[in-house]
């Protein structure tokens, strides 16, 4: 194994063939990283598809082929890279080999996934391996769940800086969004709900600990927003969030990995607002039996096949770039100190969440672990807070079109 300083490349795209993957491709491209040029990488199963990747964006890159089954031809791509930022899921399905990869060769990985039980499994089986490899791998670095992770990191430290004690309390509430989840999100939440119908999986996914560190998985009881309800933090109506369940989960690995500072007993939930009156819990109540419905109809297979082929987007699928500018999100974060005070924040993003800002927040996110100094950040599993914290939300800032503020 080689040491990352020898190493011909500082980045590798996998899966740039993937719709995501090229919009990440194409951010790459036009980013100007004021830290100087990187030496960067195409990879996939299928080289004419890279080859048309490359044309249409006019890369000017190398292509290397590997099938995410394919453990020698990974191997071999790990050990020519500092970092890898992959876009293929379903992670449980397609992710598992790359990531043993990396922590083998002692590279660095971020990825995209939303599957609290395949990221649980890579933490039980690689983590120390990872610890000695010196390999820092970093998921759930899209949509799923860099605004939550973050939002909760800056409010945190905003609480901090201007009340002088932190939060025991935040509820992160969904005031707007525009855009529709992407096909690999699609095919991720199929995936994890066709899991479900284990038990043992089922106890993982309902566990809001699941991601902490082996010996903290348990805690407090945790607020989940299941069914509409008038919403004390909001003052609005709010109905479920279906990325919560994995928001969640990485929010509370965050705190577990600093050690808990915010307290055994914070409580952390996501929900989203409808309105108030009765227009609010007429949405409230259309917004949960509909996810409800959705959630009740993948797990059944006929039904899952025809919402497969027929509703959900496809992997490889995607919005125009007109439809991509037009989306965004706007996400408020409701905390409450330890002596009571309330501290509001708003995190947003310029773009549809599940495709053109998730695509740039994986591409921030790679170039920041490409910028981290191992003695600050060593080997192991890390959540986007823990492992990039503020050079990452400068980045995020700076150059993906996300703000951070308070709220007067």
């Amino acid at each position: 194994m080689s040491p990352a300083s020898e190493r011909p490349y500082d980045l590798i795209v996998f899966g740039a063939t993937s719709f995501v993957g090229q919009i990440l491709c194409g951010y790459l491209r036009d980013r100007d990283d004021s830290t100087g040029p990187i030496n960067w990488a195409i990879a996939g199963r299928n080289p004419v598809k890279l080859q048309e990747v490359a044309d249409r964006l006019n890369l000017d890159v190398d292509h290397l082929v590997a099938d995410a089954a394919d453990s020698e031809a990974l191997s071999r791509l790990a050990e020519s890279t500092r970092v890898i930022a992959s876009t293929v899921g379903p992670y449980a399905v397609h992710g598992s080999r790359l990531v043993e990869a990396a922590v083998s060769a002692g590279t660095d990985y971020c990825d995209l996934t939303g599957e609290t039980h395949w990221m649980q499994k890579m933490i039980d089986l690689y983590h120390e391996r990872a610890t000695r490899s010196g390999a820092r791998i970093v998921h759930a670095c899209g949509f799923d769940s860099i605004p939550s992770d973050f939002g909760v990191f800056f409010t945190q430290a905003s609480a901090s800086h201007l009340l002088g004690e932190h939060c025991t309390q935040i509820n992160m509430r969904v005031k707007a969004i525009k855009g529709w989840l992407s096909g690999g999100t699609a095919a991720s939440m199929v995936n994890v709900v066709e899991e479900a119908s284990d038990t043992a999986s089922r106890r993982i996914l309902a566990n809001p600990y699941a991601l902490a560190p082996t010996g903290m998985r348990t805690g407090v009881r945790q607020p989940n927003v299941t069914l509409p309800m008038r919403d004390e933090a909001s003052g609005r109506w709010v109905a479920p969030f279906l990325m919560a369940s994995v928001n969640t989960r990485i929010v509370h690995r965050s705190h577990a990995l600093l050690g808990r500072p915010w307290g055994d007993d914070f409580l952390y939930d996501e929900a989203m607002m409808t309105g108030t009156g009765t227009l609010g819990v007429i949405r409230a109540g259309a917004l949960s039996a509909g996810l409800g419905g959705l959630i009740a109809a993948i797990g059944i297979k006929p039904i899952r096949d025809v919402l497969a082929s027929k509703v959900l987007p496809k992997p490889g699928e995607g919005p125009s770039p007109e439809a991509q500018e037009a989306g965004f999100f706007d996400l408020r974060f409701y905390g409450t100190t330890v002596s009571g005070a309330h501290l509001t924040t708003k995190v947003t993003g310029d773009r549809d969440p599940g495709y053109g800002s998730t695509a740039k927040m994986l591409g921030e996110a790679a170039l920041a672990l490409l910028a981290r100094d191992p003695a600050d950040v060593p080997g192991g599993f890390w959540t986007p807070s823990t492992a990039l914290g503020q050079p990452l939300l400068d980045r995020l800032t700076e150059h993906a079109g996300l703000t951070f503020s308070v709220v007067d």
